[in-house]
Order: C-alpha cells, then structure tokens, then sequence
C-alpha cells in the first residue's frame, strides 16, 4: 500500500513539473470540439447542422481580415468565406490553429494558396458552384447589349415619348440582330461550356480560346476553338470571360488587347474583376471602339458608380457581382463547403478533400490529428537517444500545429536533451536544468513501466 502510495505522490510532483510544458490535452485529439468561422458572413443555419457533432461552427461577419476576431485567429482550425475579403500571406500567419479554408465559390484568387500550402493550410473551392446562373447572367448581359433593354427601360423612366418610326431608332440605336454574329469565349471551362450552349440556341457562332484545355472537346459541344488570344480577338463581335484570374492574366484585356478586338465589339466579364483594366476600358468606351460593356465584376468591390475610372463610361451595365446568386445555388455551395470541412476533421490533409487547389504546395501529407490517435514512429538516433514524431512527419513539425514529440534521453536530466535531435525545435520550453522531466513514457501516455532513462513528451 505504501509503494502505491509513493508511486502516487512521484507522479503528481512529476506532473507539476510538467504542467507548464504541456497542453490541457495530451495523447489525442488537440480540441474536443474544433472551431470552424464563417469569416464574412453570419448566417450559419445551413452549415450547423452538418457539423454539429464534430466542431463548434461562429461566424465573424467581417469586411476585412481586421475585423477577424481574435478567437477566431488563435482557435479556428477550419474557414469559410466568400469572396468579400482577402487572405494574403499576412493574414494566413496571423491564423494559429487553422488548418484548412473553403471558398464558398469557384475562384480562389483572394487566397495566396501558395503561402496557405507552405504554412499547412488546405484551400477548397466548390468548382461545380453556380454554373447554371452565372451563364444565364452572362447571356442575360450579353442580351441586354444586343437588344438595348436596360436603355429602352431608362428612357421610359426619363419621360422620353416613344411613338414615331425616328423616335424608336433614336431610343434604339445601336440595336443589333444576333444570328450569324460570333461569340468569343476566354476560357472554356464550366462556365464557358454553359454560356457556349445557351449562345448556340440563339444563333451565334461561337468560338474560345483556353490553352489548358486538351484538344477534342470543340468538336463534341460543336463550337470552333482558336489557339492564340489574338485570332479571338479579331473575330469575336462579342468576347465574354470565363476564366480565373492569376499572376499570369492580370489585366488580360487592356488598351492595347483592346485595339486588337473588332471595332464596335461587346464586352462582358462575370469572371474577375482583375481580368479588365477598367481605365482602358472607360476610354475605349467613349471612343467608341468598343459598343458596349456589361461587367458583374470589378477591380475594386463593392462597386460605385460614383468612383473609379467607370463613373463617366456610357453604354456600360453593371451588376454587383451577383451573376452566381440563386437561392438554390446558395444553398448547395454551403452545403457543398460545410461538407468539405466534415471530410477535413474526419481524414487526413489534403488527402482526403476532394477541391484541394494548393496540394502541390504541401511540404508533406499531414493527418489532421484531431480526430484520430496515431502511434508515432520510434527513430535511432545519436547520443544513445531515441525520439519519436507522428508518421510521414519524421524530421518536420507543421507550422502552428501541436505535434507530440517523445524523447528518451539516457542520464534522467533535463540538461542532457541538447544532445538529442529534435531538441533545437523545443528549446525555452523546458523544466528548470537539472530536475527529471518525464518518467515511463516510452510507450503510449499511460504506459506504466518503469525505465532507467528519463523521457519527454512535448508539443512543439
């Protein structure tokens, strides 16, 4: 009795001892119940429900990565957001827990994924979101240039009298019949294929440029396909944009891709914003060079007519980047995103997400670790010592991410783990020199052997 009793008390001292070095939960999950935030939004009445056995689902409603609170930065291990903010290299560094982001959308362009990969952070799109009503909001522009509704409209709501032969082609001027005219697509992927489809039924012929598309598709959704941006260009009476914005394509058409273009040829963007220099368009507007432009995004959001080298453009629709909206769109990218988020706690990293756009730029495949208890490998190595990290992490420790570490160090002092391998990773976050750090832990946390050497089991 007197023994157990010992064993006992030697335990709750070692304890102490450690009590500052360890987190509250030491041989498992890192949080009992994950934080996932919907960053700028606050209507989370869809997502709860697919999560709410796993993770403890907030929202911070915020305009700006500095309205992001604080909780959110340090606890958060899973985001969604739509595309009202940004998430620069910065910002990602600011997040310490965080381990995977859903973009609740297609692009991803207000995400460094690069940086996200580097610091351990998957990215997710939901490619598939919204195909259907960005296409009927591309032909509903493209329409609306060809057949002059929104003007017609204005001019009616002005008083303008509407009766004689010269007063309609006044009001109508610039009217023009559809069938025969040419479509040019940049960028043929869903979006593109949607809009090609629709515009056929209407009578154009219609043409794209995507160099990352293999050869074949054209002649199956019987379309034409162009191999260099400038044929487009020349033959198009109409380009629309159906493609992502990245390093490479900022500012695709600017004054001098417009003077490529047809004299008198429509545009349309519901892709990105940064996809069109807006200066150069309002000034080709004016000139009349091009005809007509509608625009659903834009470089700086949310859009005003009251700013910006647009404010004074004619023939020019805007819509304030809604061309994906629809509730049932809405309700499946949510539902699509949250679901994603499940497979995250549930798996492995990236492995296990089915739109990871940034794997590539993963150092190594980590498990996520929460949801799941792995036994970590056991390495020789130098000095006698032996250490342990979780599997496929030998030798590398994930940004911000807790990681049980163990350590065998022959001598039973603190001062001797300078020699071990792992110990430049830990340093600071030691007991005092010379005290015993951790008895009978070579094996799993409730191993109860008793060892000749002293061991170590710390989160770094």
């Amino acid at each position: 009795m007197a023994l157990v009793d010992k064993h006992k008390v030697k335990r709750q001292r070692l304890d102490r001892i450690c009590e500052g070095i360890r987190p509250q939960i030491m041989n498992g999950p890192m949080h009992p119940r994950p934080l996932v935030a919907l960053l700028d939004g606050r209507d989370c009445t869809v997502e709860m429900p697919i999560l709410k056995d796993l993770a403890t689902v907030a929202f911070c409603d915020a305009q700006s990565t500095q309205e992001i609170h604080e909780k959110v930065l340090n606890e958060a291990v899973g985001a969604m957001m739509y595309h009202t903010i940004t998430l620069t290299r910065e910002d990602l560094e600011k997040f310490k827990a965080l381990r995977i982001i859903i973009r609740i959308g297609s692009g991803y362009d207000n995400i460094d994924i690069k940086a996200a990969g580097e610091l351990g952070i998957a990215v997710c799109n939901i490619p598939s979101a919204a195909v259907e009503e960005t296409a009927d909001s591309t032909l509903c522009h493209i329409l609306n240039l060809y057949r002059r509704n929104t003007w017609l409209y204005q001019a009616l709501r002005e008083g303008t009298r509407v009766q004689s032969v010269e007063q309609i082609r006044e009001v109508a001027s610039g009217a023009a019949r559809i069938r025969g005219e040419t479509l040019g697509l940049i960028g043929f992927g869903r979006s593109g294929q949607a809009v090609a489809m629709r515009a056929k039924a209407f009578g154009f012929n219609v043409i794209f440029y995507d160099p990352y598309l293999q050869d074949g598709l054209e002649r199956s959704l019987g379309v034409q396909r162009v191999y260099t941006l400038q044929d487009l260009l020349y033959q198009s009476d109409c380009v629309s944009l159906h493609c992502n914005l990245n390093e490479h394509n900022h500012h695709l058409i600017n004054d001098f891709t417009i003077k490529q273009m047809r004299q008198g040829a429509f545009l349309v963007n519901s892709a990105r914003g940064g996809l069109v220099d807006e200066k150069a368009l309002a000034q080709a507007l004016k000139e009349g060079r091009i005809r007509g432009a509608a625009l659903d995004v834009h470089e700086s959001e949310p859009f005003s007519f009251a700013q910006g080298p647009l404010k004074d453009a004619p023939n020019l629709i805007c819509t304030p980047h809604t061309a994906w909206y629809s509730e049932q769109a809405s309700l499946e990218m949510r539902e699509a995103a949250a679901t994603e988020i499940r497979r995250a706690i549930t798996g492995r990293i990236p492995d296990s997400l089915r739109n990871c756009v940034n794997k590539e730029f993963f150092v190594t495949t980590a498990p996520w670790g929460m949801m799941e208890q792995q036994q970590p490998q056991v390495h020789q190595e130098l000095n006698g010592a032996t250490y342990r990290f979780p599997p496929v992490m030998v030798g590398v420790t994930p940004g911000r991410i807790p990681v049980p570490v163990e350590g065998l160090v022959p001598g039973g002092s603190a001062h001797q783990l300078q020699f071990a391998p792992w110990y430049p990773s830990i340093t600071g976050r030691l007991p005092t020199h010379g005290e015993p750090v951790r008895e009978h832990m070579t094996g799993p946390l409730d191993s109860r052997c008793t060892l000749s050497h002293s061991a170590v089991r710390l989160y770094v």
